[in-house]
């Protein structure tokens, strides 16, 4: 059993917490409500009354839960009072075989570090942000001279203002496009910007007041910032005020060119201000969520207010949510949720939750100061938190509408396809390539709820020198399948397909089926979709089968229409794959084989002597000239061209 102190030095860190692995380990693989039990009590027996966070692990050490506790000790006790336990838990104490234990210094750092791991384990027996990607903010970078304004996902190391989260990239488009109208800042590149000799096109369409030409100085520019701080600080209406009498100013001056742009630049403030959803005026920054339930399905909506302005609002559907009570899924939810995401000062929900203070104390420090978790009763933060309760009930009927659809369609599928039963996890595969140059294989993954977007998976094709789509296909499936027997022989890990779809007839049939025969593997279901003798939907596709069978569609099936979208989705992503590798092949250069050789130094080499070939040809005294070159680079580009001396 492993136990260490964990401090947490950074909250966007993913190493704050330091651990090791667990050392008892009871022997068995299949499930064994004694030997979980007994699992538990070893490492129970020398675990302090201290906060911290333990989990649950299988006889193959894969995460089964994840939870914190003000003291372990007492905590984990709780699992061997098996009689006590719901059926769920004593489920997930027959896989139990060893556990993992770390202490921290209070009870809300085991909260932070409870969610971190769930987000990285993604234990069966938690409940589960399913759309846990990272939301997009505006990011005001502070690092140049002349700001510039643009989206961002991801960590946030860039010197800068961020404002967020917004509830989409095209919400956060939507608002910058606005916001260029508004306050006229730079979106370029600074090494776009350091390369301008006159204004680009976003100058002519007054997006931008081009400071890169000097057209503003960086005292105008700097005016133009600081009101775009205040609108987006939620002083929007100091700022148009501002603006407003500016517009009075000019006219009266006479000055109706610049009326004209403050008239244009109170329109845009005007379109941010009105396409907002929902009135928060006056609310600052907060965050909204309502829960809604129905047939052991849980949705959850959230509000995203930032200065008292809607920036979007998303529909979350938490998936194990199985034997809890509707406050406890929230309240997972939200400490998930606000890993990525740095908390407002003020969070509304719709219903008291079990631990509202340890949360609020939680998200302290990502908040820069106290955080208020509150179910409102009147006013307009109650009728707020009613129209999130709504959007919820009516986010989640749609999702049961569409998911029976899905589910529908997959027993469909097995039907036509002909398997022992629907499908849970799609393969489906396809090669692109021009007359076989940059050559690749792609694959896409569909499941029950839709695309699995980031199980897709590409190859860069290496055997088949020439125009082969046979050789490609035979290549990728032993490369994939090679792999899969590899990490998952057991087919337990939820790697293995249900279904295998290929993008072509029966010549691709034929070697995907050959090759995976010569694995040894001739158990998973293999169907190749080619367009009819029309070659377009109305040729309604034809499936070809191993056995050589064909069958077909009607013209407008669902079924058709589903078989298709993935196909397209496939061809779209191989396409897609092929045309970032062409592109890296048109733009590559032979300094790029120089070991060594960076992309500053390749640029310094290509500015002073202005092609490789005259790189290549260069004498040593002329390399060691080129300014940013050094001695030992420039010989290392000579010996590499001139192996001979």
């Amino acid at each position: 059993m492993a136990r260490k102190n964990a401090v947490p030095p950074d909250r966007q860190s993913s190493e704050r917490f330091n651990e090791e692995r667990a050392t008892f380990t009871m022997k068995g693989s299949r499930p064994d409500l004694e030997a979980g039990v007994a699992a538990i009590r070893e490492v129970q027996a020398t675990l302090p009354p201290r906060p911290g966070v333990y989990r649950m692990q299988d006889a193959r050490g894969d995460v089964l839960y994840v939870g914190k506790a003000r003291a372990l000790k007492n905590r984990v006790a709780n699992y061997t009072q098996v009689d006590r336990l719901p059926l769920r838990l004593q489920r997930m104490v027959a896989q139990t075989r060893s556990m993992t234990i770390v202490t921290t210094n209070s009870e809300a750092e085991a909260l932070l570090l409870e969610a971190q791991l769930i987000k990285r384990f993604r234990p069966p027996y938690n409940v589960l942000l399913r759309d846990d990607k990272s939301f997009p903010f505006i990011l005001l970078r502070s690092d140049h001279e002349f700001p510039r304004i643009m989206k961002h996902r991801g960590a946030r190391r860039a010197a800068g203002n961020y404002y967020g989260p917004f509830a989409s990239a095209g919400s956060v488009n939507t608002t910058i496009n606005a916001l260029q109208k508004l306050f006229l800042l730079r979106s370029c590149t600074d090494s776009f910007f350091s390369r301008r000799d006159r204004p680009c096109l976003l100058y002519q369409i007054k997006r931008c007041s081009a400071p890169c030409v000097g057209r503003i100085d960086s005292a105008g520019y700097a005016e133009l910032v600081g009101e775009a701080k205040d609108f987006l600080g939620g002083k929007s209406s100091a700022v148009q005020r501002k603006i407003e009498a500016q517009m009075a100013k000019a006219a009266e001056a006479l000055d109706f060119e610049r009326a004209a742009m403050l008239r244009d630049r109170l329109r845009a403030a005007t379109f941010i201000q009105g396409s907002q959803a929902i009135n928060a005026e006056g609310l600052g920054n907060a965050d909204i969520f309502a829960l809604a339930s129905k047939g052991g399905n849980v949705g959850i909506q959230a509000f995203f207010i930032r200065g008292g302005q809607n920036w979007g609002h998303r529909a979350f559907f938490p998936s194990h949510t199985e034997g809890l009570s509707e406050e406890e899924v929230l309240q997972s939810f939200m400490a998930q949720f606000y890993e990525e995401v740095p908390p407002p000062r003020c969070i509304l929900v719709d219903r008291p939750i079990p631990e509202a203070d340890l949360l609020a104390e939680a998200f302290r420090e990502g908040a820069g100061g106290k955080v208020e978790i509150s179910v409102p009763q009147r006013g307009d933060r109650r009728r707020l938190l009613d129209q999130a309760r709504r959007n919820a009930v009516e986010a989640l009927d749609r999702r049961l509408a569409e998911s029976g659809t899905k589910a529908k369609l997959n027993r469909e599928l097995a039907e036509f396809l002909e398997l022992p039963e629907p499908p849970q996890r799609i393969e489906v595969y396809d090669n692109s390539h021009i007359q076989g140059a940059q050559a690749l294989g792609a694959m896409i993954v569909a499941g029950p709820e839709g695309f699995i977007k980031g199980q897709y998976r590409k190859w860069n094709i290496r055997s088949a020198q020439t125009n082969d789509d046979f050789a490609m296909m035979r290549e990728v499936f032993q490369r994939r399948f090679a792999r899969v027997q590899d990490e998952d022989p057991d087919r337990d890990g939820g790697m293995w397909p249900d279904l295998v779809l290929i993008d072509g007839g029966k010549g691709q049939m034929s070697a995907a089926r050959d090759t995976l025969e010569d694995m040894g593997i001739e158990d998973v279901p293999l169907i190749a979709i080619a367009k009819g003798p029309h070659h377009g939907r109305e040729g309604r596709e034809v499936f070809h089968f191993p056995d050589g069978r064909e069958k077909m569609l009607p013209e407008n099936s669902p079924l058709l229409f589903h078989l298709q979208r993935l196909r397209d989705e496939v061809h779209r992503f191989a396409i897609g794959a092929h045309r970032e590798k062409r592109s890296r092949a048109i733009t590559a250069s032979p300094l790029d084989e120089i070991p060594g050789i960076g992309p500053a130094r390749k640029r310094a080499l290509l500015l002073h002597f202005g092609t490789a070939s005259k790189v290549r040809a260069a004498a040593l005294d002329d390399l060691k000239r080129a300014p940013g070159v050094s001695a030992a680079v420039a010989q290392a580009v000579y010996d590499f061209y001139h192996p001979g001396g």
